[in-house]
């Protein structure tokens, strides 16, 4: 009867989903992989055997890193300077998930192909930005000003926008399926081959804007 316990516990514990955690850097996750004994996957996450959540924080601690669970809705991350993730993108770091940018200025950049997913993005500035191939999936953007930023081929699935400021942006091809476009001003944007299935158009501003 022992024995059926311990084979029953054993399994249970064999039975346990992985833990995946994300870091605020690529070098963070590495290191955290390495300290944690767990599998990294070259960018800014890892995946843990079992959650020791002790274990996670001294390693955090020592590493002055933040960190958050994959697919947190609410972000844990420390405020990400414009410094910093302008240092870190020069490096060539793409990976920002869950960033808190909130009231950012970030106009008239090149942040091409960043990932940009679960960011807090409400109020920030991001006119005339290159955000070519971003992926925003899931992104807060409430209120922010994209007018004249080129979005297209970016990812923006179920990505917050609403009272946003899209003026002469170009959106072609980008994915804004479920997206939440309401009191939005796409006046003039350039919609042509975007992906508007299940986005919420409430009372958007779609003067002059181009569409197929």
């Amino acid at each position: 009867m022992k024995n059926q316990r311990s084979i029953a516990l054993i399994n249970w514990l064999q039975s346990k989903p992985e833990t995946v955690l994300l870091c605020d850097s690529i070098a963070a996750a590495s290191d955290m992989a390495f300290m944690l004994e767990g599998e990294w996957d070259g960018c800014n996450s890892l995946v843990l055997p079992k959650c020791d959540k002790v274990a996670i924080q001294t390693a955090a601690s020592l590493l002055q890193t933040s960190w958050c669970y994959q697919n947190t809705c609410e972000p844990i991350l420390i405020r990400l300077q414009v410094d910093e993730l302008l240092s870190r993108y020069a490096v060539g770091d793409r990976f920002f998930i869950n960033a808190n940018l909130r009231c950012a200025q970030l106009s008239e950049l090149c942040l091409e192909n960043i990932d940009l997913s679960y960011a807090k993005l409400n109020l920030a500035n991001l006119g005339r930005t290159n955000l070519s191939k971003a992926n925003l999936m899931n992104a807060q953007m409430q209120s922010a000003n994209l007018s004249g930023s080129n979005l297209s081929k970016s990812q923006l699935v179920r990505a917050n926008l609403s009272e946003a400021n899209l003026s002469d942006a170009n959106l072609r091809s980008a994915d804004l399926r479920g997206a939440d476009l309401s009191n939005a001003n796409l006046n003039g944007a350039d919609l042509r081959g975007a992906n508007l299935a299940r986005t919420d158009l409430t009372k958007t501003c779609l003067d002059w804007a181009i569409v197929d």
